[in-house]
């Protein structure tokens, strides 16, 4: 990272998820730390790996992230997403360390019609969004120097996510029906981790107060679930793919144990104002997904 020196790492919490990895790959500031070493569900892991690191800055992207398992697991959702972010606050709050925390769209119900900002009202529609919201309201009362980062439909050319499962499903089956009614801001981990040490970046090079707070970070522009699994594919046929037919449905036509927000773009504008990070537009963040998935031979 350019603008600051330090010994000391940043700690990333998250194993071998989409955002820890994206972060491994664009700093070599970064330290990552994951199960079966840093555990939410092990309260003496996380103190143990936040001494041994001894950072200078923790970025938490460890989370529950099974937005339909939340529903009937809703204590594992609340210990990942809300005491395990306490804990780890607390830490940070103690030694002074600032604190970037991970959060999701999902804490909206998707009905104001038009880009949420940070000063909207939040009314989740389910187990995760509410155990991701209650991780949001422990950081910010932990007493932490702590940047809440809401993201949303993220995708990596390693992990589990959408892209992903689309080019596995497209590859067997000749039609696809896709959530056409769902609304949102796909969003490359690899554009958000950019956009995190950029955070970071401006947090270690002298903090100011209103640096603390939520903030809105996610890929430029919107489309639908539908829309995205169209340019997954148009990317695919690029790469001489025999691509499959994709039929647009309704939510009603695909029932889940969740309730999705039905349009939970977000305004990114606070993000720039005070950090000065854009993302860029989703597509732009696909094709560089699925060319990362292509290059490495594909699914």
């Amino acid at each position: 990272m350019r603008g600051f020196m330090s010994e000391r790492p940043i700690l990333v919490t998250g194993g071998a998820g989409q955002l820890a990895s994206a972060l491994a790959a664009a700093s070599s500031s970064v330290r990552v730390v994951g199960r079966p070493d840093f555990d939410f569900d092990r309260p003496d892991s996380i103190e143990a790996a936040f001494r041994a690191a001894n950072p200078v800055l923790v970025v938490n992207a460890a989370a529950y992230t099974a937005v339909d398992s939340a529903e009937t697991d809703s204590d594992a959702a609340f210990r990942a997403n809300r005491d395990g972010p306490t804990a780890l606050a607390q830490l940070c709050a103690a030694a002074g360390v600032p604190l970037i925390h991970i959060s999701t769209d999902y804490v909206f119900d998707g009905t104001k019609g038009a880009p949420y900002t940070e000063a909207d009202a939040v009314s989740p529609t389910g187990v995760y969004g509410a155990s991701k919201l209650a991780g949001e309201l422990a950081v910010l009362a932990s007493g932490a120097r702590a940047a809440i980062l809401r993201t949303s439909w993220v995708h990596y050319h390693v992990g589990k996510n959408f892209v992903r499962t689309m080019l596995t499903v497209g590859k067997t089956r000749e039609r696809l029906t896709v959530v056409a009614d769902q609304r949102g801001c796909p969003t490359s981990a690899a554009d958000l981790a950019d956009a995190v040490l950029a955070v970071a970046n401006r947090m270690l090079t002298g903090w100011r107060d209103h640096y603390a707070g939520v903030f809105h970070a996610a890929g430029t522009g919107d489309t639908t679930w539908f829309g995205l699994a169209q340019a997954v594919f148009e990317d695919a046929a690029m790469q001489g793919w025999k691509i499959p037919v994709v039929a647009p449905i309704a939510t009603a036509d695909w029932p889940t144990p969740a309730r999705r927000p039905a349009d939970s773009r977000l305004d990114c504008t606070r993000l720039a104002d005070i950090f000065g990070a854009r993302l860029p537009h989703w597509r732009d963040g696909l094709r560089r997904t699925t060319a990362a998935i292509f290059a490495a031979g594909g699914i």
